[in-house]
């Protein structure tokens, strides 16, 4: 006995199959996709079949397959079947029937073999067949782990076995950790430009998939033999943390022995070609777009209808609708071969619209096709400059950045066209650093070759001395990221250089900046240079700054930052120091990830150069951050902006702004834009003598005269540069010279005569002009690709399109029509008629699912953003009297302006059936999938799926309307949700479900027939309407009797009262001695000859020496209505300002004031009072004021603030601004009920501010504050 029990744990020690027997066995897989909640859709398929394995050699065994059967399903697990799919199973079964070959030893299959022209797609199926074969067993250890191939890659594997001793069978459980594979069998796509947080990782995961095999095996003479084996995978994804709730994946499959025969003869096949390992092999899936699926066959003339159709539909407005059929067109170009694509141009290339939409597509083929497609066109130089520009920046943005197309596209470094045109050849310089950059995110080591040309183009600028192309070379480099460059850019560097160097200031920022995307690559070799830089006391200014931005880019450990701190505490020049202090304060309050330990170092930093540094004013240059990280979404954002100046220049040198977007473990940079403006130190050099600071009338008299001067520039250098950058990729920049300043100014200058292209753009307009433009763009197109135990690819992807429109239609007339110059315009009638359309639609899928060229399941998320914003209008504009009208047409159908709708669904698509295709909304329209309860009595019994969450179906549809029965229009915003809630609250269950929110103008019932709506703006001297000379004379009387009243009257609230009216009698005054108003401006609805009605408003100003008083009356115009409102206003220069408003019937129902001051005294603190106080308010006024009152406690204890309950003026709230401090100030607000005060609020503040006020022994504080 012992004999034979030694002899089966011999044998199971490894698995085997006997070449001369014949094994039958049953399989079964399955993979679905949803919430994993009861009552909701999902979709999956499911493959079945017998496996027959037959034996060719001691090591290599034949596969056949027999029996299969595919299903789909598209429903609710559980109450809905799957459903077999004939066509797409005869389709598969066709390619599994003919022989596949593997080799097989110790449980460890390789080498898989079959014909030449079986698809890959079959041949992952028969992997994740053979996935169940892959097992080692160890019988001298019940617990053992080891690292080895599996379908998901090379993975780490743990064991656990167990021996069944009545029937000798061993039970193995492997578990394999799928997430820390060394080869794992994933790729992204469309990510290269987003920076990987591994940072953000440690917070929470997105994506997060188990894996578990049972097997039970049974001793035989020849080895172990698997019985049964068993498979599950779980996936949970969420585009926020996998903690919040998340989307589910599960795929199980089985396979058990049906019977072993003796073989009775060998089975015949075919030449066979090797198809790799048993690690899953991806196919190409630059054409399988997972939310669509459609006939690909013959491409050319269905893209060219499409095109056609798509651009007839947009011709005047977008049309969302048809907005997702561009994907469709994408697809279609990505199957079409070179020759099609010119078979298409020479179709569509006549009709303008056609080539646009053309051009504006063809773009995403993102292969060998659209270089060899955009090599011709710049042969032929059959595209203008602005098409070539536009199609090849974003044709190189969206190519593959293999090794291939990266060396085809240096060809356009070299070719005379590309240089026709200087922003055509930017693009081309530019777009290839970026090609290289993302080429050497896939291919690490990234081989120097790449970026040579590059290189080469640098170091020859530097040779002839030219910084234009000095300049281009080096921002071409900061794309490509190479830290191969970092010797070439050392060369443009003082004090790094191997020799000296004389160049300037724009050139030194362009080879600083270059070193941005190497700081990530390099860090050590960048920071060694940035320090270099910074310590070089003599180097500009403006360059030591940038030197410390790319340095915190490299993330410096504490000692560097150390380092930083003990320099700046020995720093002459204060903009250095302000500028590196103000990026120390803002990092040392970041929350994003990876700034975790960098925020810690620079608060250390911060805090030992405060008592310096700290009351440094924003007169000096500065460094800003923003930034908030979520750990329940994983989302965050950050802004910073940067401010560069010198002590020789009052403006800043250069102003940067950048953004990131933080989302599931990336850095997503965004738009990022820069002036650099050191040109204008020759226009501005003796500006800063007679520039005071106070932005008073001498300053800007200062500025203009300067301005005057502007040809004292030099001709050799630009006066303003601009760049834009997108994902961290510069894509465009511009010089501003002085010839370019002439240019502008000579064509547009009011003396132009008719040489001049103003006068030829007025004389088009007189004929009439009818211009449109529409743009398709695929935003972003983002992929992830990973195995799944089936062999079946699991996809999640993100695609964003927008189409862009505009269409404008417009005709003028200038009476008398001009005929000598531009400035008769100033004294012509012009009278303008337009319409036209602007607006967008932007889509947005993300897809979870199964994606193969034969047929798509899963989880898919769909948003629409519509904004279309129609106009028709007419104008009339005399310049000379200074009046401005418009004339709309009368409201008569509803318009749609904005909307924003999205759901969940569940897909199902096979490329046999496409119109049998199934999107199924993930959450049930109707309210009646709760039929699986069964009431008993006062109880309710659940069925035991129901059991683990609990339903919450909320699904709310409001709209709320404002109309008016004047003009016969109104706005409506609706909104329409359904939610299926359940107990655990995650946050992604908060976006799940039906939304649509949209914004809309509709006719509405007008009290008379509205003709049309005409608007009148007049600011040119002109006496009141008629009601409001009434008012003011009602006014003007109402304020006399009150003051006669206010001499009989003691009582103190009475004769605070009683300024404020002494002060609107003295407005009236001057409104009886001067009458004409400022402004009048007119909203009438006009119908046919009935007096028109609506409202006017009439605007006063009366400036008086050291105060300026001001008066706006509107008045509502209409039979039977006295509506008016009044305010006042008052400013007394840097002492006092305030406002006093009344409305309702003659500006007397309602009243409310608003004051504001300032008060020093000789050795007080400034001080900043604010007051509001009122007598009568609406009742919808007063419920919002109580509410805001509610709140105010809660957040101001979020922010600091200290709550004293005690009983104020009624009717009132005034704030108190105390400067405490050079850098911090105190705050009181005074509520009727409550006071909450807090004092030493940081707020650093302009040196001046607070020491000269403190020297200051004039006494300039308000008698009386306080008025009713």
């Amino acid at each position: 006995m012992r004999v034979l029990l030694l002899c089966c744990i011999v044998a199971l020690a490894e698995l085997g199959l006997n070449p001369k027997k014949t094994y039958e066995y049953k399989y079964e897989g399955m993979v679905h996709f949803g919430l994993g909640q009861p009552n909701l859709v999902e979709s999956g398929v499911k493959i079945m079949c017998k496996i027959k394995i037959v034996g060719v050699s001691q090591e290599t065994f034949i596969l056949q397959v027999s029996d299969l059967v595919f299903e789909e399903l598209n429903g609710v697990l559980r109450k809905n079947n799957f459903n077999a799919s004939p066509k797409l199973t005869q389709r598969i079964a066709a390619q599994l029937v003919k022989p596949i070959m593997f080799n097989y030893v110790g449980g460890h299959v390789s080498d898989i073999r079959t014909s030449a022209e079986i698809p890959d797609i079959i041949v992952n199926i028969v992997r994740g067949i053979l996935d169940l074969f892959q097992v080692t067993v160890k019988t001298t250890q019940k617990i053992y782990g080891l690292e080895e191939a599996s379908i998901h890659g090379i993975c780490q594997s743990n064991y656990a076995t167990e021996q069944d001793v009545n029937t000798k069978d061993m039970h193995i459980t492997q578990v394999v950790d799928v997430s820390n594979c060394k080869e794992k069998a994933a790729i992204y796509r469309g990510m290269a430009t987003a920076v990987l947080d591994q940072d953000s990782k440690l917070r929470g995961e997105s994506v997060m998939t188990t894996l578990r095999y049972i097997y039970t095996v049974k001793p035989t003479a020849e080895g172990g033999l698997i019985t049964r084996a068993h498979s599950q995978e779980q996936q949970h994804f969420t585009p926020f943390n996998v903690k919040g709730g998340s989307f589910k994946m599960q795929a199980t499959k089985e396979m058990v022995l049906l019977g072993v025969t003796d073989t009775a003869r060998a089975v015949t096949y075919g030449p066979m070609a090797s198809k790799g390992s048993l690690v899953y092999k991806f196919v190409s899936a630059q054409a399988n777009i997972p939310i669509i699926m459609q006939n690909l066959d013959d491409p050319v003339p269905k893209a060219v209808e499409m095109i056609k159709q798509l651009a007839e539909a947009n011709r005047y407005q977008v049309d969302s609708a048809t907005s997702q059929d561009t994907i469709k067109v994408y697809q279609l170009l990505r199957v079409t071969p070179y020759e099609g694509l010119e078979l298409m141009w020479k179709q569509l290339a006549g009709n303008e619209e056609h080539r646009r939409w053309f051009l504006d597509m063809v773009v995403e083929v993102s292969d060998a096709r659209i270089l060899r497609f955009l090599q011709t066109r710049f042969q032929a130089a059959d595209v203008s400059a602005v098409e070539a520009w536009q199609t090849l920046l974003l044709s190189m943005n969206h190519l593959q950045a293999i090794p291939d197309l990266v060396e085809m596209a240096k060809m356009f470094l070299n070719m005379p066209f590309s240089k026709s045109n200087i922003y055509l050849w930017h693009t081309v310089v530019l777009s290839y650093g970026s090609l290289v950059y993302k080429h050497c995110n896939y291919y690490t080591p990234c081989p120097v070759a790449a970026v040579q040309p590059l290189l080469d183009m640098a170091v020859e600028s530097l040779k002839k001395g030219d910084d234009a192309d000095m300049v281009l070379a080096l921002k071409a480099l900061g794309n490509a990221g190479h830290p191969g460059s970092i010797k070439t850019i050392m060369r443009f560097l003082p004090g790094v250089a191997a020799n000296p160097v004389d160049l300037s200031p724009r050139v030194l920022s362009a080879a600083v900046q270059s070193m941005r995307l190497i700081a990530a690559r390099d860090p050590q070799s960048v920071q060694d240079i940035t320090m270099s830089l910074f310590l070089q006391k003599t180097l500009p200014t403006e360059i030591r700054m940038l030197a410390i931005m790319i340095l915190f880019d490299t993330k410096p450990s504490m000692a560097l930052v150390s380092i930083v701190t003990m320099h700046l505490q020995d720093e002459k020049d204060l903009h250095v120091v302000s500028f590196t202090y103000s990026y120390l304060s803002s990092l040392a309050r970041s929350s994003t990830p990876n700034n975790q330990f960098l925020s810690t170092a620079c608060n250390i930093a911060r805090k030992i150069l405060a008592p310096k540094f700290g009351r440094l004013s924003y007169h000096y240059s500065k460094a800003m951050r923003m930034d908030w990280f979520n750990d329940d979404f994983l989302i965050g954002t950050a802004t910073e902006v940067f401010m560069l100046k010198s002590a020789t220049n009052i403006f800043p040198t250069e102003i940067m702004m950048k953004g990131k977007f933080y989302f599931i473990g990336r850095i997503l940079q965004l738009l990022e834009m820069g002036i650099h403006a050191d040109g204008l130190k020759d226009l501005f050099r003796n500006f800063q003598q007679s520039f005071k600071g106070d932005l008073g009338l001498g300053d800007f008299q200062a500025l203009y005269s300067v301005l005057q001067n502007w040809e004292i520039m030099p001709n050799d250098k630009p006066v303003l540069s601009a760049f834009a950058r997108a994902s961290g990729q510069e894509w465009f920049f511009a010089d501003i010279d002085k010839e370019m300043i002439r240019n502008i100014i000579n064509a547009v200058r009011p003396f132009g005569g008719k040489g001049s292209p103003l006068w030829a753009s007025i004389e088009d307009l007189q004929r009439g002009v009818s211009w449109h433009r529409t743009k398709p763009f695929l935003i972003f197109e983002v992929r992830y690709f990973q195995a799944t135990t089936l062999g079946l690819p699991l996809e999640i992807s993100k695609y964003y399109e927008t189409i862009n429109g505009i269409t404008v239609n417009a005709k003028a007339a200038v009476n008398p029509p001009l005929t000598e110059s531009l400035r008769q315009l100033l004294i012509s009638d012009i009278s303008l008629e337009t319409d036209g359309f602007i607006g967008f639609t932007k889509d947005f899928w993300v897809f979870y699912g199964i994606n193969t060229e034969l047929f798509q399941c899963g989880t898919e998320f769909k948003s629409k953003t519509p904004v279309a914003i129609p106009w028709n209008f007419s104008a009339k504009i005399n310049v000379r009297e200074r009046k401005f009208e418009l004339d709309f047409p009368s409201c008569k159908k509803e318009v749609e302006l904005l909307s924003v709708s999205y759901n969940v669904y569940a897909v199902s698509r096979n490329i046999e059936d496409l119109a049998l295709a199934k999107i199924t909304p993930m959450m049930p329209n109707a309210i009646d999938s709760n039929d699986e309860v069964v009431r008993m009595g006062p109880t309710i019994v659940r069925s035991e799926y129901e059991q683990v969450s609990t339903r919450n179906s909320w699904y709310p549809k409001t709209k709320v309307c404002a109309k008016s029965n004047i003009y016969g229009a109104g706005v409506c915003v609706e909104s329409e949700f359904r939610r299926e809630y359940y107990h655990e609250e995650y946050p992604l269950y908060y976006f799940l479900g039906y939304t649509r929110i949209a914004l809309k103008v509709i006719p509405a019932q007008a009290s008379k027939a509205v003709d049309k709506i005409h608007f009148e703006v007049d600011a040119g001297p002109s006496r009141p309407p008629a009601s409001t000379r009434q008012l003011m004379e009602t006014l003007r009387r109402l304020s006399k009797e009150a003051a006669q009243r206010l001499h009989l009257s003691s009582d103190s609230a009475s004769s605070e009262r009683g300024s404020d009216l002494r002060a609107s009698d003295q407005v009236m005054e001057a409104s009886n001695s001067t009458p004409e108003a400022v402004y009048i401006i007119k909203a009438f609805a006009m119908s046919g000859n009935q007096k028109p009605e609506g409202y006017d408003a009439a605007f006063y100003y009366t400036p008086k020496a050291k105060t300026q008083s001001a008066q706006l009356i509107m008045s509502q115009v209409g039979r039977d209505t006295n509506w008016k409102m009044c305010v006042d206003t008052f400013v007394n220069a840097k002492v006092e300002a305030k406002a006093h408003v009344r409305w309702g019937a003659e500006c007397q129902s309602y009243d409310m004031s608003m004051r504001a001051a300032t008060a020093n005294q000789p050795g007080s603190k400034p001080t900043i009072k604010a007051k509001i106080h009122w007598t009568r308010v609406p009742r919808n006024m007063a419920e919002i004021g109580k509410r805001i009152e509610r709140y105010v406690p809660g957040m101001a204890l979020l922010l600091g603030f200290t709550q004293q309950v005690k009983g104020n003026t009624k009717q009132e709230v005034s704030a108190s601004v105390i400067a405490s401090s050079a850098d911090s100030v105190d705050m009181h607000i005074e509520f009727p009920e409550y006071t909450v005060f807090r004092h030493a609020i940081s707020f650093p503040l302009p040196p001046v501010s607070f020491q000269e006020v403190q020297q200051d022994n004039s006494n300039t504080t308000i008698d009386s504050f306080g008025w009713a």
